[in-house]
């Protein structure tokens, strides 16, 4: 049942952060496309299978990459943090915790708690902070355009390298949760006895 409940509460909040509609011509989308050299990459090239960028402006466009490339930063974060974990590396709380991530989740105490939420505020204040700089590009928290720019191939193989780890990084977290959740199985099979 709770994990009925855990899935559902997921695939239900996805919506909450769905942009509102805006319209745009064909012609603003197709030269986003032309203008954006990073995440168009081979072989699938421009992917949008289920076609969400369609008719979007560029704001729009910029705001799914920004949320993107934090979507993919999170995700590579977690994997580490998962494998890191189900290996019985512990940081804090005197490695009291389970090996079991989900286990884990569930006694670490109220102040972990209140010190994760107040983290990820202060780090999403800051991102909304910088975003105001003038010639802030999607998704740079660093201020890299300012020192680098597009034209600069070594940069772009970067960034991309960053969006398509990023892009893997998501689909490999959901499937570990789902092992975890549905399996019972927590770790890989490197750290089985």
């Amino acid at each position: 049942m709770m994990k009925l409940a855990v899935l559902s509460a997921l695939v239900g909040s996805a919506a909450a952060f769905a942009p509102a509609q805006q319209k745009a011509s064909a012609t603003s989308m197709q030269a986003w496309k032309e203008d954006t050299v990073v995440g168009i990459t081979a072989p699938m090239g421009y992917f949008d299978p289920l076609g969400l960028s369609k008719n979007k402006a560029d704001d729009t466009m910029n705001h799914y990459r920004e949320s993107e490339l934090k979507h993919g930063r999170v995700a590579m974060a977690a994997c580490l943090g998962w494998y890191l974990n189900a290996a019985g590396v512990h940081p804090a709380f005197n490695s009291e915790l389970s090996n079991n991530p989900l286990e884990a989740a569930q006694q670490l105490p109220a102040v972990g708690w209140v010190q994760f939420v107040l983290g990820c505020g202060a780090i999403e204040w800051l991102a909304e902070k910088i975003k105001e700089r003038p010639g802030y590009k999607a998704g740079d928290l660093l201020g890299a355009a300012y020192w680098v720019d597009d034209s600069d191939d070594g940069w772009v193989d970067y960034q991309n390298k960053e969006i398509n780890n990023g892009r893997l990084a998501m689909v490999a977290f959901m499937g570990i949760f789902v092992q975890a959740l549905y399996f019972d199985n927590y770790g890989d099979m490197i750290f089985k006895n």
